[in-house]
């Protein structure tokens, strides 16, 4: 093949970035005898200047995948941990400014939590994991803005009664019985993005953040009186946008975790609402954004790509 033959090659270099994924790093700070824990996987992705790097070869600037792994446990040291966002801040902001060629980072962050276990004896370091849900964030960086989102996933709710489900669309295929008290279950996946963008202003405080938040879906999943998972699912986005300012808007994806009312009546007892067979699937899945008015929405509508 002759030279203008290979230039003439009609294939281009498209969007490409690349990272350490999953670095699992634990911090705890020791006050005393009371110490603290921070249990973080961290994954670093970067993107930039990195034509070369696919088209020739050359790794020029390509700061390696294993130094940025060694940044993520350098800084839970330098800097501590005192928010899984704060920390991705401090990350991201180090990639950009520290090389020329890297013009955006993107830092992923799931949390996981411990609970203090309280016991007879001398300072506070006992732990027991706590598996209720997973916290996440995604902070990304170019240079000049910040988009902060933040959320949870799997973490299983359930009102036992306060919904209903009929009055729904039926053809010849329906089989599904109308319901007028039926447990309400799901497994709550959610992304919030914050309105915070630029360093002239003043970060939320992110550990409050997450905590009032995730009240105040919880609350609204609690006190929403039912017809459809649909309506709860705005009714706890609505929650969030309407207490929390420094938020402007909210992605769910929650999934229906059925449960069936057995039929006993073979055996001469009547099910009062009281025995459910639980059916993991095929289930529903139901998935929606609110947002602040104003605002637009930016959050994937396919969660797992956050």
């Amino acid at each position: 093949m002759t030279d203008s033959a290979a230039q003439a090659r009609p294939v281009f270099l498209g969007q490409n970035q690349y990272g350490k994924a999953e670095n699992r790093v634990v911090r705890v700070t020791r006050d005393g005898a009371t110490h603290h824990v921070k249990d973080l996987n961290v994954s670093v992705s970067l993107s930039g200047d990195m034509d070369e790097v696919h088209l020739s070869g050359s790794n020029a600037n390509v700061l390696p995948t294993d130094t940025t792994k060694n940044t993520v446990y350098a800084f839970a040291k330098e800097y501590g941990i005192d928010s899984a966002e704060q920390f991705g801040v401090h990350l991201a902001r180090h990639f950009v400014t520290s090389q020329e060629p890297i013009q955006k980072a993107r830092i992923r962050i799931e949390e996981y939590s411990w609970e203090r276990i309280e016991a007879a004896g001398e300072g506070e370091h006992s732990f027991a994991r706590q598996g209720q849900e997973t916290r996440l964030t995604q902070i990304t960086y170019d240079g000049s803005s910040w988009e902060v989102v933040s959320g949870l996933k799997d973490l299983v709710v359930m009102n036992t009664t306060d919904s209903e489900f009929w009055g729904y669309v039926k053809d010849k295929y329906t089989t599904l019985p109308e319901a007028y008290d039926r447990i309400l279950a799901t497994q709550v996946s959610a992304r919030w993005r914050f309105n915070w963008s630029d360093e002239e202003r003043e970060m939320p405080d992110w550990e409050e953040s997450y905590t009032q938040t995730r009240k105040a879906l919880l609350s609204a999943f609690a006190e929403t009186y039912s017809l459809s998972l649909q309506q709860t699912l705005f009714q706890m986005g609505a929650r969030i946008i309407e207490q929390r300012e420094e938020i402007d808007e909210v992605r769910f994806a929650l999934p229906n975790k059925h449960h069936f009312l057995v039929d006993l009546k073979p055996f001469g007892l009547k099910n009062d609402n009281e025995v459910y067979l639980a059916a993991d699937r095929p289930y529903g899945l139901i998935e929606g954004t609110i947002l602040r008015d104003g605002a637009e929405a930016r959050i994937p509508a396919d969660l797992t790509n956050l």
